[in-house]
């Protein structure tokens, strides 16, 4: 399998597997490369609808100039792939980012999803993302406001940013709400446009929508609760399980 970065050549072969809709596994095949490797380059740059090679060729090269002395890699427990979780990490921010997260809220969050206790402080994650506190500080901003992560104290005193099971379920809860708003929201705009109204009728349209929506998400997050606190058993080593079919 080839090595190093994708050459502007790879990236117009990118394009052409978009525009023909082969799936991103077809495309990384064609290129003799993981296919997190594609997916990862079209979700940094605009996504399939939007990538454009020359565009995203220029980006990469900007970030390769741009791009900071790679600080030392952090300690991994015994039999973990360093590289390999370092190319998941990458992946794993670039589609955080395609869900709407800014850059470095994406990073600060996939830093604690793929860190094992699920918590650090804030010298701890800028200095695993070799960045300042104040982009560590203002990505946090964002995360809490999202209710994605949980500030808790250490025993120092010291504030510790942590994800676990139970945020899951809080961030979808307050989605759910933030679309209750907008119905009701869509409501008032019913009664001051007037009922009958073709305007009127579209807003009460988007509000039973949104309410429906809405409710399912919530009905679907208390019916699901119990699995976010169910235990995994480990797997071993290169043995994946399925999962079970209901």
């Amino acid at each position: 399998m080839p090595g190093g970065r994708l050459t502007q050549q790879d990236r117009q072969q990118i394009a052409a597997g978009l525009a023909d809709s082969l799936p991103y596994a077809e495309i990384a095949r064609r290129l003799d490369r993981p296919t997190s490797t594609v997916t990862r380059e079209v979700m940094r740059n605009g996504g399939p609808t939007a990538y454009r090679p020359g565009l995203a060729h220029r980006s990469a090269e900007l970030r390769a100039r741009r791009r900071r002395p790679a600080s030392a890699p952090t300690p991994q427990p015994p039999g973990r792939d360093t590289e390999a979780l370092a190319e998941y990490e990458e992946t794993l921010t670039t589609v955080l980012m395609a869900s709407g997260l800014p850059r470095m809220a994406a990073r600060v969050l996939t830093c604690l999803f793929t860190t094992d206790p699920g918590s650090l402080t804030a010298s701890g994650l800028a200095r695993r993302l070799g960045v300042s506190s104040a982009s560590i500080s203002k990505a946090i901003a964002f995360l809490e406001s999202q209710s994605l992560v949980r500030r808790d104290r250490d025993e120092r005193r010291r504030d510790r940013y942590t994800v676990d099971d139970e945020l899951f379920y809080q961030a979808t809860i307050a989605s759910a709400r933030a679309n209750q708003q907008l119905v009701e929201i869509a409501r008032q705009g019913v009664v001051v446009l007037g009922p009958g109204t073709a305007a009127a009728a579209r807003l009460e349209n988007i509000a039973r929508f949104m309410d429906f929506i809405s409710e399912s998400i919530t009905r679907a997050a208390e019916q699901a609760r119990d699995i976010l606190r169910t235990p995994v058993a480990p797997a071993a080593p290169g043995n994946h399980r399925p999962s079970p079919r209901t």
